[in-house]
């Protein structure tokens, strides 16, 4: 019994240190959309904060300055794609593909010389009384800082959207930019902020795989998994809540295929690979049923660019 608590613990603990970099892009993602813009680039931006947040520590020798270095690329990422698809209204499909092509293409490209570098990343911090608590402690509370910080994030982003005016602003942009503009909402200046913000909570996604996950680089290392956060916008119905537990619970499927390969089985290797990825076609499928529409609360400006001209 104990050796199964053991596991268990181990389990889902790696279940959510694998899900993270997928939750910061999937919130990233939910702030956009909410907001009327859809961005289908996160494999790109995801590579570009890995890339961004190893160079960074690995030249600074800091991981703190390393994610800082992942965010000012975040916002870079996010003012460029706001000037083509906000103000230039640019085809936010075309773009999307075009900024996962960059992204892939720069890192690769950038990243070349950084292969089989190593960087001391962020580790584990118990937190005080708190990794104390009896099973809960372990699996929650003894992990490194950017995991507590997506806590605070999701929890930010579901009091920001539901509990806030501010929150009310971005949703109405995002369902009827015209009558927002009617009232005297300012929809450019909304849809900057949400595209930018989603672009920086992306980034940190991606440059915690290279900074915490890996402590390497290498190419291509999202491995889809910026393709998976846009299928859980979708699962999570646009809600952060959701998203929380929908992002462990693809973290979870990662952590157990890459265990049953360590113990080591019969069953291909490939096999084993590809569960994230069925799982993700499964959950889209089940998304555009009937009996899950109704559930569904899309924006309903999503993807169509705003045309402030009169």
């Amino acid at each position: 019994m104990d050796n199964f608590y053991s596991v268990l613990i181990i389990l889902l603990a790696a279940a959510i240190k694998s899900g993270t970099p997928i939750l910061y892009a999937t919130l990233g993602e939910i702030i956009t959309e909410r907001s009327g813009v859809l961005n289908l680039g996160l494999e790109g931006i995801m590579l570009i904060g890995a890339f961004s947040g190893f160079i960074g520590t690995f030249y600074f020798e800091n991981p703190y300055l390393g994610i800082i270095v992942a965010i000012v690329c975040g916002i870079f990422i996010g003012i460029v794609y706001s000037i083509f698809c906000i103000s230039l209204r640019a085809n936010q499909i075309v773009a999307g593909l075009v900024m996962v092509i960059l992204g892939m293409g720069v890192s690769s490209y950038l990243g070349k010389d950084m292969i089989g570098k190593t960087i001391t990343g962020l580790n584990p911090v118990s937190l005080p009384y708190l990794s104390s608590i009896p099973f809960l402690g372990a699996v929650l509370f003894n992990a490194d800082i950017l995991i507590y910080f997506s806590y605070i994030i999701v929890i930010i982003t579901g009091v920001l959207l539901y509990k806030t005016k501010a929150g009310l602003i971005i949703r109405f942009v995002g369902d009827n930019p015209v009558a927002s503009d009617t009232i005297g909402i300012d929809v450019i200046k909304v849809r900057y902020i949400c595209v930018i913000t989603g672009c920086i909570l992306t980034s940190i996604g991606g440059a915690y795989l290279s900074i915490v996950y890996t402590h390497i680089f290498i190419e291509n290392m999202t491995s889809g998994r910026g393709w998976i956060a846009i299928a859980l916008v979708i699962f999570s119905s646009w809600d952060p809540y959701k998203a929380f537990l929908g992002a462990y619970l693809f973290g979870g499927i990662n952590a157990v295929q890459l265990r049953i390969q360590a113990i080591g089985t019969n069953i291909s290797p490939f096999i084993l690979n590809m569960l994230p990825y069925i799982f993700t076609i499964l959950v889209l499928i089940i998304a555009s049923s009937k009996r899950f529409k109704y559930s569904l609360s899309a924006p309903g400006s999503l993807g169509i660019p705003f045309d402030v001209r009169p």
